[in-house]
């Protein structure tokens, strides 16, 4: 497979992930993952063993956080440096989640159209909807805001890749919340693949005479 060089990434998640090794206070890996890949953090990752495969591919200008809430301030002075583009539930709740998406798109499409990877964790979404997950985060998007996101990013045409992470089925406390964490994950993907809430129907159907 060829390794995608231009790419725009719309990382929808509680928090941003962009600790690096030396900034984290937790040492958890999973919240430095965008510092990796991201060229503008190269000269600030070690060399650490296991990793040398990493090649950053990610530019800064090329970068949308969408839903965050759970920023350390490491990560808060990171984003603030390099610039990136950040709608935090906070903006969210003032603009409105199709203003939110009509500024993302605006932004990263106002000079060059790139093929668009989406990331997407199930924390995004406020826990009384996807509760079986491993670092929930009150205040999140609703299910309604959720599935928005993920029908604009496939109507633009430039969807080219989607990882949908951090849905545990273990950290559901019942039946009822792993099916409602799952459940809505499969809806998000859907959204990301073309369903519309609206309906949809082949491009070919035709009414049948009778």
């Amino acid at each position: 497979m060829k390794r995608q060089t231009k790419l725009s990434v719309i990382w929808v998640d509680a928090h941003a992930d962009i600790n690096t090794p030396l900034t984290s206070p937790t040492g958890n890996i999973h919240g430095q993952s965008m510092s990796y890949v991201l060229r503008e953090l190269q000269s600030k990752i070690p060399v650490l063993p296991n990793f040398s495969w990493i090649r950053p591919c990610v530019s800064a200008k090329d970068l949308v956080y969408i839903g965050l809430r759970d920023v350390d301030p490491e990560e808060h002075y990171i984003l603030k440096l390099l610039g990136v583009k950040v709608f935090s539930m906070s903006e969210v709740d003032q603009l409105g989640i199709a203003r939110v998406m009509e500024e993302t798109c605006d932004y990263l499409f106002s000079k060059v159209k790139k093929p668009i990877h989406l990331s997407y964790d199930i924390d995004a979404i406020d826990p009384s909807v996807t509760p079986a997950t491993g670092t929930p985060v009150v205040g999140g998007l609703t299910y309604r805001e959720g599935v928005y996101i993920t029908e604009q990013v496939c109507q633009t045409g430039l969807l080219s890749a989607v990882d949908m992470v951090e849905v545990n089925p273990l950290r559901g406390q019942t039946e009822e919340e792993v099916q409602s964490t799952v459940s809505t994950a499969v809806d998000l993907l859907c959204g990301c693949f073309g369903r519309l809430r609206e309906g949809n129907h082949p491009s070919d159907y035709r009414l049948p005479e009778p």
